[in-house]
């Protein structure tokens, strides 16, 4: 009984709180934390500017960001850029050398970089806006044929930038 006015008067608090909207708590699942106003994002292409090119490397992050986006958030995509939340950008890096030399000056692995300029834009608070480089890499050993375990060097490395672009956009790390 000594617990029981206590909690009843917490309780009590809370209700009048929220009917008065003094105390505002909004979670998601996915950890995220934007402003209940934004209801849309936009995803630009984003062009391969780097000095070695893969052919598909463009449209793959940017469709995998698109749906990164659309399964993480409950946001409705929309084109042209015109989104509340947009992201913009280019991929800038994407090369590969050689790393764990060893005494007689030979690699032991390689690595595999990738870069992407992403800028943010958030059309309903801009001090969340970025303009920021992104870049993740890959280890590989010197005896794996590259050409069979470049695409999924590439999607893992691309799975790694679009969690961070994400955390640092919407979960605001």
């Amino acid at each position: 009984m000594k617990y029981f006015k206590p909690l009843v008067f917490t309780l009590f608090i809370i209700l009048c709180c929220d009917s008065c909207k003094l105390a505002k708590v909004s979670y998601n699942m996915t950890g995220g934390s934007l402003n209940p106003d934004i209801k849309t994002f936009s995803v630009d292409y984003f062009p391969n500017k780097a000095l070695l090119v893969v052919p598909y490397l463009s449209t793959l992050f940017t469709e995998k960001l698109q749906t990164y986006m659309r399964t993480k958030t409950s946001l409705k995509e929309v084109t042209d850029n015109n989104g509340d939340i947009r992201f913009e950008g280019q991929i800038v890096g994407y090369n590969q050398r050689p790393i764990d030399i060893q005494r007689d000056e030979v690699a032991t692995n390689n690595r595999l970089t990738i870069e992407i300029q992403v800028k943010y834009t958030n059309t309903k608070d801009d001090k969340f806006d970025f303009n920021t480089r992104f870049s993740n890499y890959k280890d590989y050993g010197i005896d794996e044929d590259f050409n069979s375990i470049e695409e999924s060097l590439i999607n893992e490395i691309l799975d790694k930038i679009i969690d961070d672009i994400y955390n640092k956009a919407i979960v605001n790390w």
